[in-house]
């Protein structure tokens, strides 16, 4: 067994609302503004996440949206009815904290079916209900265990069959992989991502990790000083970031100001370009830069090896710091080129113009 969906799948196909709407968000605590004038539409079914580093205000929505904070103005909309003064327990949503809160003294089953319990559904169909959260996140056979008998992972999946036991029409989760290692990190976003397709619901999910925002989700909202600096896809977000903010935050980039722009580049204002799309060749290479194309001379300040490449740092004689990211090929060794001249060639059609 396994926990439908598809009635809310079919409703969504027809019922175009989104599943959260903000209108004129705005959070302040005295002096200090924390979320300002923030709009946003996420739709039914949508894996939206809610990047930004400590202070930009992306909790603070998700506190805002679940009820855990009252606005200071404008107001939350969930599936089109206003729950802006409602309390937690009348919205239809459920948060997955990254302190997962299991109850110490209960089974993993308790510990599921214990939401079920409180809205004073019968024993038999709760434990059912659980069973098959706990199924749906492949820990089915671990139902009899206490929390401390499990690893962090499958604390981490239990907080979720216990949120989606529920089933919420919106699952936030404020940074919920945290407090796990690399690996097993890596691991949970795989099966985070297959769990939304699975279940089909409306997942929020807040992180500072630009990695895991461009891994998981449908689309991005990256924040600033409580307001958001852009919205779109991880491709958009990645490739054409809106602003300075937005390309350094999100991934390494070179960054260019007006002056350096008019210098090297030949055009006004502010650009980028990805250290990926950078070409080098050891010396200096005398050809000429062919048509859109710019071509610089640098020398090679470092080079660091990430295993699936190289990242080299570069300076151009008069003084520009690039970053370049080749795939690892043995070219460039950092004992053997660190202090080295090399040419470093790119596309002009690579770089990106950025808003002021």
């Amino acid at each position: 067994m396994s926990l439908s969906t598809s009635a809310p799948a079919e409703a969504a196909a027809v019922d175009r609302t989104p599943a959260i709407t903000l209108r004129g968000l705005r959070k302040t605590y005295g002096d200090v503004v924390a979320v300002d004038h923030v709009d946003l539409d996420i739709a039914d079914g949508e894996f939206f996440s809610m990047l930004g580093p400590s202070g930009s205000g992306k909790t603070t929505v998700l506190r805002l949206i679940a009820g855990f904070e009252q606005a200071t103005a404008g107001t939350v909309d969930l599936g089109g009815v206003d729950v802006t003064r409602s309390a937690p327990f009348e919205r239809d949503v459920h948060t997955v904290f990254q302190d997962y809160a299991l109850f110490p003294h209960m089974s993993v089953l308790d510990n599921v079916a214990y939401g079920l319990r409180v809205r004073k559904m019968g024993k038999k169909e709760r434990r059912e209900r659980a069973q098959q959260a706990l199924d749906t996140v492949r820990l089915g056979h671990l139902g009899a265990r206490r929390p401390a008998q499990l690893s962090g992972g499958q604390r981490q999946r239990v907080a979720l069959a216990r949120a989606i036991v529920l089933q919420p029409r919106v699952l936030l989760l404020d940074e919920p992989l945290g407090a796990l290692d690399l690996k097993l990190r890596e691991q949970m976003q795989v099966e985070l991502k297959q769990l939304q397709r699975e279940l089909g619901i409306t997942f929020v999910f807040v992180t500072h990790d630009q990695e895991e925002a461009l891994t998981l989700s449908d689309r991005i909202a990256v924040f600033d000083a409580g307001r958001i600096q852009q919205l779109g896809t991880p491709r958009e977000i990645y490739e054409n970031p809106a602003s300075a903010y937005v390309a350094g935050f999100v991934g390494t980039t070179n960054l260019f100001d007006a002056a350096t722009s008019q210098r090297v580049l030949g055009v006004a204002g502010e650009h980028a370009v990805r250290p990926e799309r950078l070409r080098l060749s050891p010396g200096t290479d005398t050809a000429a830069a062919r048509d859109g194309e710019v071509r610089l001379e640098a020398v090679v300040v470092e080079t660091i090896y990430l295993g699936t490449g190289n990242r080299v740092h570069l300076r151009t004689p008069d003084g520009v710091e690039l970053v370049a990211l080749e795939q690892s090929t043995g070219s460039l060794d950092t004992r053997e080129h660190r202090g080295e001249d090399v040419t470093v060639r790119f596309a002009r059609a690579d770089v990106v113009p950025l808003s002021s």
